[in-house]
């Protein structure tokens, strides 16, 4: 088991320790006092040990090794985990908005707010030390479970703060009506993070484009390029858990032989896992034409049919696109 996965499940496992510490505290202030905004954060930190558990199963799961059923790996699992997770902090949320509106109707009163403030306080701050180092560690294991289970915390630790605010000001001016508009704001506010996991399980699922992880491999392969890259077209990716798939074509020369174009698809995983971290890179020689020759660096060239006119840049909008010669640019048409 490589480090980068040993780091994942060590972060995982310390997030599930301390969500299950964080909920026995937490139902432990509600208990005391009844207070609806404590519920409101008890009841996310229920969902907060759900979605720990599932999100340490599916890194656990995205870490084995490809097999004939998964010929990918398992990858892709740490995108449902985080779709999950982001239903249940969704259906956390509307059950604290239908109890809130509850206890705003009958008018119930809590009891020991004192004690239940402090408790909530300072599992507040330690759910947001959590949060902080599982979004760290999974952005350095470009795992989106851990990122999303971080973001999760970092939301439950910003519930307790505003828990704690409307519990001060319940104490200081016996306005007990705060409590549940407190449990309220919570409950909206996080329907929106579960909103946004969603929104992101469903776009790594459907394998939307990072447009940050494009240009990072289009420069790459820019300040990478050697004179006898003509022509780079039809740029794919995706990403499944923290391994990226690449592929494309490339234009050489007709005259270099197998191994010089081996040699170069080497030297470009190498650049690209330098870049991006671990990346399995597929590349489609294509051979040149008389048509590419306007376009050609190579300068000793004992075939060519015509100099070099036309600069074409090297950039991600021409690199997702068809060949130079099927689709042309615009400084060409225009000639």
């Amino acid at each position: 088991m490589n480090n980068n996965i040993q780091l994942k499940i060590k972060a995982a496992k310390i997030s599930v320790f301390v969500g299950f510490i964080m909920l026995f505290a937490k139902l432990s202030a509600y208990f005391l006092t009844g207070s609806s905004a404590i519920f409101s954060d008890a009841a996310e930190s229920v969902i907060h040990v759900m979605a720990t558990s599932l999100a340490l199963y599916s890194i656990i799961l995205s870490s084995k090794p490809p097999d004939k059923n998964h010929l990918y790996g398992h990858g892709n699992v740490e995108y449902f985990s985080a779709g999950i997770e982001g239903l249940l902090i969704i259906v956390a949320a509307l059950t604290i908005i239908y109890f809130a509106v509850s206890d705003m109707i009958t008018g119930y009163i809590p009891q020991q707010l004192d004690w239940g403030t402090a408790i909530i306080g300072a599992a507040g701050l330690v759910n947001l030390v959590l949060g902080f180092y599982l979004v760290k560690k999974g952005k350095q294991t470009n795992s989106l479970a851990l990122i999303a289970n971080g973001k999760h915390i970092l939301t439950d630790s910003y519930t307790s703060l505003v828990v704690v605010i409307g519990l001060l000001i319940v104490l200081l001016t016996d306005i007990y009506l705060i409590d549940p508009i407190a449990a309220l704001v919570v409950g909206l506010n996080i329907i929106f993070t579960g909103y946004k996991l969603v929104r992101q399980s469903v776009g790594g699922l459907m394998n939307e484009t990072d447009k940050t992880q494009l240009a990072k491999i289009a420069n790459t392969l820019k300040n990478n390029r050697e004179e006898n890259w003509i022509d780079l077209h039809n740029l794919r990716f995706w990403s499944a858990g923290d391994k990226i798939f690449i592929d494309f074509h490339l234009v050489l020369p007709y005259f270099l032989n197998i191994q010089e174009a081996h040699d170069i698809e080497d030297r470009i995983s190498d650049s690209i896992n330098d870049s991006v971290g671990s990346a399995q890179t597929i590349v489609h020689f294509d051979f040149c034409t008389k048509d590419y020759c306007k376009i050609c660096d190579v300068s000793d060239c004992s075939v060519r049919f015509e100099d070099k006119s036309i600069n074409i840049p090297w950039n991600e909008d021409k690199m997702i696109k068809d060949t130079y010669v099927s689709n042309p640019p615009p400084e060409i048409t225009s000639l």
